[in-house]
């Protein structure tokens, strides 16, 4: 769902945009930290914000981390 927002923010268009981990912390909604895939070897994190639910409100990306690789440990940022 965030897709979009990325490759606009990010100047990319990505063929591939798989998620392969994620971690989440609970604040006034919740915050999710995903490892995605976008290209054969290229990874990226995104750090993602989705409300309570009855503020009716979809996912937004907070920030992202370019240049990842597979094995890079997926941390708070």
């Amino acid at each position: 769902q965030v897709k979009s927002q990325f490759e606009s923010r990010a100047n990319m268009n990505c063929v591939v945009f798989t998620a392969i981990v994620y971690k989440s912390q609970v604040v006034a909604g919740t915050m999710y930290f995903i490892k995605v895939q976008v290209s054969e070897a290229e990874y990226v994190h995104l750090k993602v914000f989705q409300s309570l639910p009855y503020e009716n409100q979809g996912p937004s990306l907070e920030s992202f981390q370019t240049g990842k690789t597979r094995d890079d440990p997926l941390t708070y940022f």
